[in-house]
């Protein structure tokens, strides 16, 4: 007796949610806590309502099209890629040919 198995063909695939992909899902999640615990914050200590809710929902707002840029300019791994490059110095500055003097190897590369 045989069995038929269906196979998962998106299983190397970046997760995407309405245009988000991969960690961008995660920073639009923990921005959205993070606004409601601003909220929760600010009503306790008692700001009034109609102070809050115009600036969370600015902020929110401006989360969700920040998060939404970020996802459509870099795609799945290129804002890691970007943090990365930007960590590498330009040049590299060496004053003394001490550096070079105990390399293994002479003029003619062996």
């Amino acid at each position: 007796m045989s069995s038929v198995y269906q196979v998962n063909k998106g299983v190397s695939k970046p997760i995407v949610f309405r245009g988000l992909k991969a960690q961008y899902i995660a920073y639009l999640a923990v921005g959205l806590v993070a606004l409601l615990i601003a909220f929760a914050v600010l009503y306790i200590c008692g700001l009034g309502l109609w102070l809050i809710l115009p600036l969370v929902l600015g902020t929110g707002t401006g989360l969700f099209v920040g998060v939404f840029k970020l996802s459509a300019r870099f795609g799945e791994h290129g804002l890691m890629k970007f943090w990365a490059g930007r960590a590498l110095p330009g040049h590299l500055v060496v004053s003394s040919r001490q550096v070079f003097v105990g390399l293994k190897g002479g003029r003619d590369g062996v």
